[in-house]
């Protein structure tokens, strides 16, 4: 019995490709402003009323207030001392992508955690689309489970799949159903 998939990247499939330079010089310029821990005047690369939608324990960000209190100050309070590394990038017209990861010294508290002085890895993904010279949306995945990890907090209670690639537990199987996975 066919399946019928549903519709796939909605969002993307119109993009103007013809915008992918203003798209590129807005992320880069947003990124070093970040590496340069601008919080007051990131608006010039922010819309007003942008959407900032992260995993849980992360937040949703409603609008550059929201995000420069809820985000941005907490999370340079938490961790000094950042920089932003973008791994690899990608512009498709009015959209970017990157991964990386931001290397910082845990200098205040977060989740909880007393400041341990520890340098940490913090990993991320961000999605970004860019309307009008400025961004509009940005879908982010922070690791604060491998954040938290370093130190020496396991979210997970020693239950995290890494068990499986390690030997330490053995990977459940789906029960056949007559299909292949």
């Amino acid at each position: 019995m066919s399946v019928p998939s549903p519709l796939q990247a909605v969002l993307t499939r119109d993009a103007d490709l013809s915008r992918t330079d203003e798209t590129r010089a807005v992320i880069e310029g947003m990124v070093d402003g970040l590496n340069a821990h601008r919080i007051d005047d990131i608006g010039e690369f922010f819309a007003e009323n942008f959407r900032w939608m992260g995993n849980y324990g992360c937040g949703t960000k409603h609008g550059l207030k929201a995000f420069q209190d809820n985000w941005q100050r907490p999370f340079q309070a938490a961790f000094s001392d950042k920089v932003c590394i973008d791994e690899a990038r990608l512009f498709m017209g009015e959209w970017a992508a990157a991964f990386g990861r931001q290397e910082a010294t845990h200098s205040g508290e977060f989740m909880g955690i007393a400041p341990t002085g520890r340098r940490v890895e913090i990993r991320y993904m961000d999605f970004w689309r860019v309307a009008d010279g400025k961004i509009a949306d940005n879908w982010v995945m922070v690791d604060f489970p491998h954040v938290l990890s370093q130190l020496g907090h396991d979210v997970f209670a020693g239950e995290g799949w890494e068990a499986f690639d390690t030997g330490r537990r053995e990977a459940p199987r789906p029960q056949s159903s007559g299909g292949t996975a």
